[in-house]
């Protein structure tokens, strides 16, 4: 019983990380509902086991989930004609865009490593300040259905592996070694969905 008080919200936050990836796998906008969620009991979690970036990207989290739900819907409502326009199809990363990510990331990255170590008293400032970084990029290429986010979120998720067992945020830790699994079959499917000729995905630019 005490061990269920003492990780209750990582329970909870299982829970809903699991549905999560359900409605993420199938690329169904219900994901950013979960995204809200997610976030919000997340925020506790972080913060009381001082993992201070990760705190800060939950917030961030629950701003692009809004951002996010839109740009999966608007483009699904029905035109004038009364025609069901293509919702946002997934589509492969540019290497500009790539590129532009990538120098992103790097900045955000020594930005965040510096906060850590000269305002916080993180335990663990460079491999937080990883996942941060490189889950704001991930999230931003979730969001316009770019296929490699899975790739980069399986990065996130094996650091975040043993990042949690060592903060001894056990539920997180299983939760995101699923994450690594379905992130490859992910990869998989969303490629699949814009090769295929009877998939209802289109190929777009990003």
């Amino acid at each position: 019983m005490e061990f269920i008080t003492a990780h209750g919200l990582e329970i909870l936050g299982f829970i809903v990380g699991l549905a999560y990836l359900w409605f993420e796998y199938h690329a169904n906008r219900m994901v950013w509902l979960a995204s809200i969620i997610m976030p919000a009991i997340s925020l506790w979690v972080y913060l009381s086991k001082g993992l201070y970036a990760d705190f800060a990207i939950n917030i961030y989290y629950l701003l692009i989930a809004v951002y996010g739900y839109a740009v999966w819907s608007i483009k699904g409502r029905k035109e004038s004609g009364g025609h069901k326009s293509q919702a946002l199809p997934i589509s492969h990363l540019k290497p500009l865009t790539g590129v532009v990510l990538l120098v992103i990331f790097i900045i955000l990255d020594i930005a965040l490593t510096w906060v850590l170590l000269n305002f916080t008293d993180s335990t663990v400032p460079y491999a937080d300040a990883f996942t941060t970084a490189l889950s704001i990029v991930a999230l931003w290429m979730m969001a316009r259905k770019i296929a490699e986010q899975w790739l980069v979120w399986f990065v996130v998720d094996l650091v975040c592996v043993a990042l949690y067992f060592y903060k001894d945020i056990p539920f997180y830790a299983v939760l995101y070694a699923v994450y690594c699994v379905i992130a490859l079959f992910g990869y998989r499917k969303w490629v699949k969905m814009i090769t295929a000729p009877d998939s209802d995905n289109m190929v777009q630019k990003s």
